[in-house]
């Protein structure tokens, strides 16, 4: 079972590399748009500048696919990254075509799978709406509409053929063609057999996913409820990506025609709301604008409980590690600090209280229907270019009263049951050496720092690891250090982690582990690698 968590953990930190586009699509769409459809005359330089800039970001958005492709094959790799990304490259594109020569064998193309076609062969019109709605072009190729899953796919198949015969030798006289070169070739010529049984497959597939579409329309606030607490319930395990990025971005969050251009998931609807000139809003049913209220006022509502209610002489430590992460939180939306500082001492405060109070945070979003694109300080900023589609007068009393119910809860949570949250203890975090570390985990007297490099937290979250020999990948996402090892009897305790080297909390896997840092895990993991020499 942990076997599988640490496979589930690693995809889900994989599928978090492109998310960086996204993050450009809403501010190059939402800027770039207000401009060009309510502020300059179209002709001119600034006009034809943030066109550009705006068909930009609906051009990441529009091929998602090809870059879960690459990300997931280089993230997975366990080494020869580059040669990878180059065979997810290729094995998706080869897939695709594939997929696109296999239908025309069948007799279909963009031509006969139209709803006109398909009426005129005999289908009904709503069987010829459910047919033709599998069907789509992309890359100039006639296929499946298969939306991120077909990036999907390709990135791990491409993945787990590099990580089996990356190292494979050949014969002298075909020594050339041996190793990552090979992975290419076999990537190319596996493409055939999947593109073939895709073909026959994926229609199931799909209807399975008009189900769960069907489900979540009709599941109404209970729906909204169970995402919202499954999303904050299922963070620890390092896999809540994998239930909010398929309503996010593929067909099963929803469909919605804007201007003639049909989109696909909840955050791709909305950037076409924003890249609207007649759209008055954004969808309330988006399952995100509940993170609204809890980032900005439930989060800083339970932080503001945890300062309370350390002891006096404390307050001012809990301070500094609180508002530093309070303020990243409102800015940017990263939670796991504040999370990651009750979640361990006190879990059942953080799955029987916390998360549902998430999930009812998204129900009541909903209810008052509150319109707004961005969660997050920072990148609520295109909002401020397009404010007519802002409808968000509920949160000027939602928020409070979000921080009030957050702060109670977990005020009376924490001296009901004395849970022992940041400051009321007498544990006292603090940094250490490696030389300090080491005689700590060998039970030996604190030894003095030396203040050298080979102190540097880096090479102690090494040591803490087992060491570079019993390390096999290392990665990240937007706040773990996400390692894979030979032997996970040999990785440090949770608490040497969070006392002597700064983190803020440790999830576990067969051969597999997860270091909560925060915003600085991405400066933190390319030391670890850059001492290790990975790619």
């Amino acid at each position: 079972m942990k076997n599988i968590q640490a496979k589930l953990q690693t995809f889900a930190g994989a599928m978090m590399v492109p998310i960086i586009l996204l993050v450009l699509v809403g501010f190059f769409v939402g800027i770039g748009s207000a401009f060009t459809n309510y502020i300059l005359e179209e002709g001119t330089l600034f006009y034809n500048l943030l066109t550009m800039i705006t068909n930009l970001g609906f051009y990441f958005m529009n091929t998602l696919q090809l870059w879960f492709a690459v990300a997931i094959s280089f993230t997975l790799a366990k080494k020869e990254k580059g040669w990878a990304a180059f065979a997810g490259l290729v094995l998706f594109l080869t897939y695709m075509r594939g997929i696109e020569a296999w239908a025309g064998f069948e007799g279909w193309t963009a031509e006969t799978t139209s709803i006109e076609a398909l009426v005129a062969n005999g289908y009904s019109q709503n069987e010829a709406l459910n047919f033709n709605a599998i069907w789509s072009s992309a890359f100039g190729m006639f296929g499946y509409n298969m939306g991120i899953f077909s990036g999907l796919i390709s990135g791990l198949l491409t993945a787990w053929i590099h990580n089996k015969l990356v190292d494979i030798q050949l014969p002298a006289m075909f020594a050339f063609f041996a190793g990552t070169k090979f992975v290419v070739m076999i990537c190319a010529i596996v493409s055939i057999p999947l593109a073939i049984a895709t073909y026959y497959i994926w229609p199931y597939i799909a209807s399975g996913l008009q189900g769960i579409t069907g489900f979540i329309t009709s599941s109404g606030l209970f729906g909204t409820f169970l995402f919202g607490t499954l999303d904050k319930a299922l963070l620890p395990f390092g896999i809540h990506h994998l239930i909010a990025f398929p309503i996010e971005y593929s067909s099963v969050g929803g469909t919605m025609e804007i201007d003639g251009v049909v989109y696909e998931g909840v955050k791709n609807i909305i950037n076409g709301q924003a890249a609207s000139a007649d759209a008055t809003g954004y969808i309330t049913r988006n399952f995100t604008n509940g993170r609204l209220l809890f980032q900005l006022a439930g989060l800083p509502g339970a932080a503001f409980a945890m300062y309370k209610c350390a002891r006096k002489e404390n307050r001012k430590k809990i301070a500094a590690l609180l508002v530093p992460a309070v303020f990243t939180l409102a800015m940017v939306g990263i939670s796991e600090p504040i999370e990651y500082t009750f979640l361990f001492v006190a879990p059942a405060l953080y799955w029987l209280v916390y998360a549902p109070l998430c999930g009812l945070c998204y129900v009541l979003a909903e209810v008052f229907e509150i319109s707004i694109n961005g969660t997050a300080l920072f990148f609520m900023i295109p909002n401020l270019f397009q404010p007519h589609k802002v409808h968000a007068i509920h949160a000027l009393w939602l928020l409070p009263l979000t921080f009030v119910v957050y702060y109670f809860a977990f005020k009376f949570c924490i001296e009901k049951w004395d849970l022992p949250t940041p400051g009321r203890g007498e544990a006292e975090v603090k940094l250490m050496s490696k030389k300090e570390y080491n005689a700590i985990k060998d039970g030996q007297a604190d030894g003095a720092s030396t203040g050298s490099e080979e102190d540097s937290l880096e090479v102690r979250i090494i040591e803490a690891l087992g060491g570079a020999d019993n390390i096999e990948t290392v990665t990240c996402c937007a706040s773990r250090l996400r390692v894979t090892v030979k032997d996970d009897t040999l990785i440090a305790s949770d608490d040497d982690f969070k006392n002597y080297l700064e983190a803020m909390g440790v999830v576990r896997a067969k051969n597999a582990v997860q270091v909560i840092y925060g915003v600085r895990v991405q400066g933190i993991t390319t030391k670890v690698k850059d001492i290790l020499h990975l790619d």
